[in-house]
């Protein structure tokens, strides 16, 4: 289960951070700050998935299904 919060932790810091370099550098002419921001929020979403899924799999071993 701790494996399950530190992913959804990562993810989310992973999220937030990649928006946050998004909203800051709105006003530059160039696509790589983008880039960075999509990878982060790509990888952060992934990382909250990967979480989802093993809490889902603790769940139904816990109950025997």
């Amino acid at each position: 289960m701790l494996v399950t919060i530190t992913l959804r932790n990562a993810g989310t810091v992973a999220i937030t951070v990649g928006l946050l370099v998004a909203v800051l550098t709105l006003g530059t002419a160039s696509d790589r700050p983008f880039i960075l921001a999509g990878l982060l929020v790509l990888v952060g979403t992934g990382l909250r998935l990967e979480a989802a899924i093993r809490a889902r799999n603790t769940r139904h071993q816990d109950t025997g299904h």
